[in-house]
């Protein structure tokens, strides 16, 4: 089967111009030319079109999407560097969206847009060090989850961090041992804590991983610059580290 130009650009919403354009850059010729000078393209002159298109759309010029298809050397390879270019694209796009809704939500209930509500995501500040530590997937199910959450449900579980964080502030602040009943019941609502957020270690069942997760954690409070004063001092987040490290040698 094969369309002419006229056909071909009807059913892909550009012009017979813009088709001819791609002919003099090299990026589409025609499959063949009939004898009376009419252009007629085959499926495959269209899968290349369909291509085109879509580096159009993701923002590509012309010069860019010529080195792309003179480069490649697959077709289907070419196709599915694409569906997962528009993947991206789409969780981009969805993304905003939820920001949208969620100051939407704010003005609607006349409370104060959040902007880091609004504007980040879960973990985005350490997502290369997720990555790095627990893979793509933990990164990625953790946003998707936390993006998809309300700003209700967002601003309720920072309230949750932020109770937790302040209950074991004043806990090392009383002088109470890291092995104690009442740091090691704070230990079980941090890990608790970890285990409600999918694609973390907790969230999956794996012990070993948790363990060493848990471990990590209290680590980075210490050693950590992007933490310091999380737990109000140097002191206090030495309390929290080894009353994790305790709870994770003891009881996980």
């Amino acid at each position: 089967m094969e369309w002419t130009i006229q056909e071909l650009a009807t059913r892909a919403g550009i012009t017979s111009r813009t088709l001819r354009h791609y002919d003099r850059r090299g990026l589409l010729a025609p499959s063949r030319v009939g004898e009376n000078g009419y252009r007629f393209y085959d499926a495959t002159a269209v899968a290349r079109l369909q291509r085109i298109l879509l580096m159009r759309r993701l923002g590509m010029g012309l010069p860019a999407i010529a080195e792309v298809l003179a480069d490649e050397v697959d077709t289907g390879d070419g196709l599915r560097a694409h569906i997962a270019a528009l993947e991206e694209e789409r969780e981009r796009i969805d993304r905003q969206i939820r920001s949208v809704r969620h100051t939407l939500e704010a003005l609607q209930a006349g409370a104060e847009p959040r902007m880091d509500v609004m504007l980040s995501g879960f973990n985005d500040r350490f997502k290369d060090e997720v990555i790095s530590r627990w893979g793509e997937r933990a990164f990625q199910v953790s946003n998707d989850w936390w993006h998809g959450k309300t700003l209700d449900q967002q601003l309720a579980w920072k309230q949750d961090v932020e109770d937790l964080v302040a209950s074991w502030a004043a806990a090392a602040k009383a002088g109470m041992s890291p092995a104690s009943d009442h740091a090691q019941s704070l230990a079980a609502r941090h890990v608790r804590w970890l285990s409600r957020i999918p694609g973390t270690p907790t969230a999956d069942g794996d012990r070993e991983r948790s363990i060493a997760m848990v471990q990590g954690l209290g680590d980075m409070y210490v050693d950590d610059p992007r933490f310091a004063g999380m737990y109000d001092d140097a002191a206090g987040a030495r309390f929290v580290r080894d009353a994790l490290h305790a709870y994770a040698r003891t009881r996980m």
